[in-house]
């Protein structure tokens, strides 16, 4: 990839593997909006920039080069070889090529830990637009103003200290309903120290799982998707209704199975590669096949 910078557009010529729309509307994160083909507005890490890409050219509006390398190219796992995480998804398992081929421009994010636990916390019995209202709400009523890439104000994801400091009634009017409470447990609990990304780094994925399940509201399919998306725990196999209904199809004659029998058959059967199957599988069959 060649990557320049002419006033506040980043251009990366040559990417391969990747799809902005794939990327942004797989149900990994919740803080863009889409203003057309393949162009994205995006708020991470303290930024709000415009994403387009055509063909094999991704512009990142309103960076500089090193908000490039120290933000985005790390957000958007740029530095990951995707065409050998593909061809070894197939390898552990054939079965996958339809998925694979037809998700093959999905990459992991690399997100913030304490936004992406409270996005997943709101994403409880919601759908994808409700859960990016609710981040949207709670970024424009608690969270810093920012200039985005075209002059205008954005509104963060607020910090932990701020988040802290909002009432559960504050909550509420968020639109998040009965995960207010979960909210300000677990921003207690990260304020607190005692659930934060230093601790879960440094324990294995169970461990991790189990300390992030302290939390009011967290249960496997909420903390595995905080270790796949907040933490870089590829690994991680969050199983949600879809994931449920394509596994049993797929490995299970179609039989009812337990969400924990089918994650712990992931875990044998793909190993680290799990994040990335459970990517390539979930958007396929929330798009495609269950459509």
């Amino acid at each position: 990839m060649n990557v320049s910078c002419d006033g506040n557009i980043v251009t990366v010529d040559g990417v391969k593997d990747f799809r902005l729309s794939q990327i942004l509307e797989c149900g990994q994160c919740f803080h863009f909006d889409k203003l057309d083909d393949e162009v994205y507005e995006v708020i991470a890490f303290g930024r709000a920039v415009k994403m387009e890409q055509s063909g094999g050219e991704l512009r990142i509006y309103g960076s500089s080069m090193e908000d490039y390398e120290g933000i985005w190219r790390p957000y958007l796992d740029m530095d990951n070889d995707y065409g050998l995480i593909k061809e070894s998804v197939i390898k552990a398992d054939s079965a996958l090529q339809t998925a694979v081929n037809e998700k093959d421009g999905i990459r992991i994010l690399n997100q913030d830990f304490f936004e992406t636990l409270i996005s997943f916390i709101i994403s409880q019995n919601k759908n994808i637009p409700q859960i990016k209202q609710c981040v949207k709400n709670i970024s424009h009523r608690f969270g810093d103003e920012v200039i985005g890439y075209n002059g205008e104000a954005f509104y963060v994801f607020p910090d932990v200290d701020r988040l802290h400091e909002v009432t559960e009634d504050e909550l509420r009017e968020c639109k998040v309903g009965f995960r207010a409470p979960y909210i300000m447990n677990a921003t207690e609990a990260v304020y607190s120290g005692n659930v934060t990304k230093e601790k879960l780094d440094a324990l294995d994925i169970e461990q991790a799982r189990e300390l992030l399940m302290t939390i009011k509201g967290v249960g496997e399919k909420v903390a595995n998707c905080v270790l796949l998306f907040g933490l870089g725990r590829r690994e991680a196999f969050p199983v949600d209704v879809w994931m449920k209904r394509i596994m049993e199809s797929m490995y299970f004659d179609g039989k009812d199975t337990k969400k924990l029998e089918i994650e712990a058959f992931a875990v044998k059967k793909f190993g680290n590669l799990g994040g990335y199957a459970q990517q390539y599988l979930f958007d396929y069959a929330r798009t495609t096949l269950f459509k």
